[in-house]
């Protein structure tokens, strides 16, 4: 079954999402669609767009809405705001540029260990050397 471009970017507000997220905390994402003002942004005008096709965030939360609509708050960067949006609004961009935060912060997390095991084993030998 082959969906056309117009019916790929239509979100249902009934759908369930899919049992685990798509995406996790931290994770870098790019909005598919624009979100417009529904009228509960006071600053500005009733369907003026608030982010852009193509903005870039994080995933700062996930929650559900109805407890089968999953809802991502989204930190979008140049905007300055978050905003949340459904799983098939948004797409992940670290496969693109081949970031990882998480895999980085792992990575640190491994040297600081090893760094502390290392000077650890020194003060073992210092106090096995000194009686």
């Amino acid at each position: 079954m082959e969906f056309t471009h117009a019916q790929a970017n239509q979100v249902s507000a009934s759908t369930k999402d899919e049992i685990l997220p798509v995406f996790h905390l931290g994770q870098r994402v790019r909005i598919t669609k624009p979100i417009k003002n529904d009228g509960s942004n006071p600053f500005f005008e009733p369907n003026a767009i608030l982010v852009p096709i193509g903005a870039e965030g994080y995933v700062k939360f996930i929650g559900d809405w109805l407890q089968v609509i999953r809802i991502y708050e989204v930190h979008f960067i140049e905007e300055g705001d978050t905003y949340g949006c459904r799983e098939a609004e948004l797409e992940a961009i670290d496969d693109i540029d081949g970031y990882d935060e998480v895999e980085e912060e792992l990575q640190w997390i491994r040297e600081h260990n090893a760094v502390k095991a290392a000077l650890k084993n020194q003060q073992v030998q210092s106090q096995k050397e000194g009686e």
